[in-house]
C-alpha cells in the first residue's frame, strides 16, 4: 500500500492514511447502496403486478364495451347514443346563446338560437354554395361547406385561416386536393377592434362563437343538419393546405384520405357523432380502473386488522392511476375493445361493398377514439419497457460497484488491523524533539521487524547506523 508523503521546509505529513481511505470508501459505498435502493424501487414501480384474474377482467371489459359500441353507437343516423349526444349539443348551443343575449321567450328552439349566434358572430367565409359563385366554382353546397371551409375546422390551422380570412375579408377552402381562396368574400363584413390585439381577440371570439352556432347544424338545415367536422378527420384538410402553401407535391394518398373524410362527413360523421364514440371508450376506462380498485380494496381489508388500517395505506393499495398494473390492464382492455370494434367495422365494410369493400362504412363504424386511446397505452408500454431495461442495466453496474467497494473496504479494515502502529510511528517526532534517540531507535527496529524487513537490512545498533550513513551497506 502506498501513502503520499509530503515534505515541507520544516514539517512533514502523510497526505493520506488507511483511516481516511476507509472513511471515504464507506461514504462512496453508502452512495452506491442508496442509488441501488432507488433503482430497485423504480423497477418495482415500473413492473406491472397483474395476475390472471386482472387480465381476464380487463379483457371482458373491453369486449363488453366493444359490443356497446356496435349496438349503441353504430354509425350516424342509426345511433341511440348519437341521438343523446345530438340533443346534448343542442342544449349546449341554446345555453351559449342565452349567455350571449338570446331571448328564448319568443322562440324557444335550437334553430332560433343558431340563427341568433350566426348573426352575432358573423364571419366572411360562410358561403354555403346556395346561389353564390362558390356553388359552381368548386362544388360547394350546404352538405359540405362546413368541411371544405378551413375556418369551420375545429383545429389550430382552422383558427389561423379564420383570423386570416377575417383580416383580409376572404375565404379559404379545400376542394379536390386544391387550396382555393376567394377575395372580397363578404362586402358587409368588418372586423371589430381599434388595434391589432383587439382585432385578434375579436377574430378568435368570432371563430369560437361561429363554431358554436354550427356545432348542431345550420339554422336553415333540415333534420339532423350538418355540424362541424371532426377534428380527428380535419387533419386531411390541414395536410393539403400546408402542402399547397409550401408548394410541396400532393400524393394520391392525401387526396384519397381527404375524399374519404369528406364522404363520411356528408354521412353525418361530425363532432357530435365523434363525441358519441367517446362514451364506450370512457366506460371501458372507468370500469377497468374500478375493477382494479375494488379488488385491491377487498384484499386490503382482508389482510389488515382494524387497528393497523389507515386511509393513507388504503389509498396506496387501491389508487387506480399512477401504477403500472392498472396501466397494463387498460392496455389489455383497450386492445380487446379495438379488436371487437375493428372486426365489426371490417365485416360491415365487406357486407355493404357489393362484392368489394366499402371504406366509408368501415370508417364510420371504426371507433377512432378507441384506436387513439389504445395507441396511447401502447406508447406507455413501450416507454416503460425501455425504462425497465435501462434500470436493470444500471442496477447490474451498481451491484458490481457495490461488490468492489465492499471488498475494498474490508481490505482496508484488514490492513488497518495489521498496521495499527501509531505508537511505533511516533519515533519520528521523538527523534525530532529529543537528543535521547535510543528509545526512538528501538521503535524503528521494532517497526522494521513488523514490516517484515529482512534481517540483514535491519539496523539494530549505533554502529550499524554509522556504517549505513558512511556508505558501508554490507551490514
Amino acid at each position: 500500500m502506498l501513502l503520499d508523503f509530503e515534505i515541507g521546509e520544516t514539517t512533514y505529513a502523510f497526505a493520506s492514511d488507511i483511516e481516511t481511505a476507509t472513511h471515504l470508501s464507506e461514504l462512496e459505498l453508502a452512495e452506491v447502496v442508496s442509488q441501488l435502493d432507488e433503482s430497485s424501487a423504480l423497477l418495482a414501480q415500473l413492473t406491472p403486478d397483474c395476475d390472471k384474474t386482472d387480465y381476464i377482467l380487463a379483457a371482458c371489459s373491453g369486449v363488453l364495451c366493444g359490443v356497446m359500441a356496435i349496438f349503441l353507437v353504430g354509425e350516424p343516423g342509426d345511433s341511440p347514443i348519437g341521438e343523446l349526444t345530438d340533443h346534448w349539443f343542442e342544449k349546449r348551443t341554446m345555453g351559449f346563446a342565452k349567455l350571449c343575449g338570446w331571448d328564448n321567450q319568443k322562440n324557444d328552439s335550437a334553430s332560433s338560437a343558431i340563427r341568433f349566434l350566426e348573426k352575432k358572430f358573423k364571419i366572411p367565409y360562410d358561403q354555403r354554395g346556395a346561389g353564390d359563385a362558390a356553388s359552381w366554382v368548386f362544388d360547394l353546397n350546404p352538405k359540405n361547406h362546413h368541411f371544405k371551409s378551413l375556418g369551420h375546422n375545429p383545429t389550430l390551422l382552422g383558427l389561423f385561416f379564420s383570423i386570416l380570412d377575417q383580416f383580409s375579408n376572404s375565404s379559404h377552402f379545400v376542394s379536390g386536393g386544391e387550396l382555393i381562396s376567394l377575395v372580397e368574400a363578404d362586402n358587409t363584413f368588418q372586423l371589430r377592434g381599434l388595434d391589432l390585439p383587439s382585432k385578434l381577440f375579436s377574430g378568435f371570439i368570432n371563430w369560437l362563437g361561429h363554431l358554436m352556432s354550427d356545432i348542431s347544424g345550420s339554422s336553415g338545415g333540415k333534420g339532423r343538419g350538418m355540424g362541424i367536422p371532426s377534428p380527428l378527420w380535419s387533419w386531411t384538410n390541414d395536410l393539403i393546405a400546408i402542402k399547397r402553401k409550401l408548394h410541396m407535391p400532393l400524393g394520391s394518398f392525401d387526396k384519397a384520405m381527404n375524399e374519404l373524410a369528406l364522404e363520411i362527413y356528408k354521412q353525418g360523421y361530425d363532432v357530435r357523432f365523434q363525441t358519441s364514440q367517446v362514451i364506450p371508450v370512457l366506460v371501458n376506462e372507468l370500469v377497468v380502473r374500478s375493477l382494479y380498485s375494488v379488488r385491491r380494496l377487498l384484499s386490503y381489508f382482508l389482510g389488515h386488522d382494524d387497528k393497523d388500517s389507515s386511509f393513507t395505506l388504503l389509498w396506496q393499495s387501491c389508487e387506480p392511476f399512477a401504477n403500472a398494473t392498472v396501466k397494463r390492464m387498460l392496455t389489455v382492455a383497450h386492445a380487446s375493445f379495438c379488436a371487437v370494434n375493428a372486426g365489426d367495422a371490417l365485416a360491415r365494410g365487406f357486407m355493404t361493398g357489393a362484392g368489394g369493400f366499402n371504406p366509408v362504412t368501415c370508417c364510420m363504424r371504426l371507433n377512432i377514439v378507441g384506436v387513439g386511446r389504445f395507441a396511447i397505452s401502447l406508447y406507455g408500454e413501450v416507454d416503460r419497457a425501455k425504462k425497465i431495461r435501462s434500470t436493470k442495466e444500471e442496477m447490474v453496474v451498481l451491484r458490481q460497484e457495490k461488490l468492489i467497494l465492499t471488498d475494498y473496504v474490508d481490505g482496508l479494515k484488514t490492513l488497518a488491523e495489521s498496521y495499527d502502529d501509531k505508537d511505533l510511528l511516533s519515533f519520528i517526532e521523538e527523534l525530532k524533539e529529543s537528543h535521547c534517540d535510543i528509545k526512538a531507535f528501538e521503535k524503528s527496529t521494532a517497526l522494521a521487524e513488523k514490516r517484515n524487513v529482512s534481517e540483514h537490512q535491519i539496523l539494530r545498533h549505533k554502529s550499524d547506523i554509522d556504517a549505513y550513513f558512511k556508505g558501508d551497506h554490507s551490514s
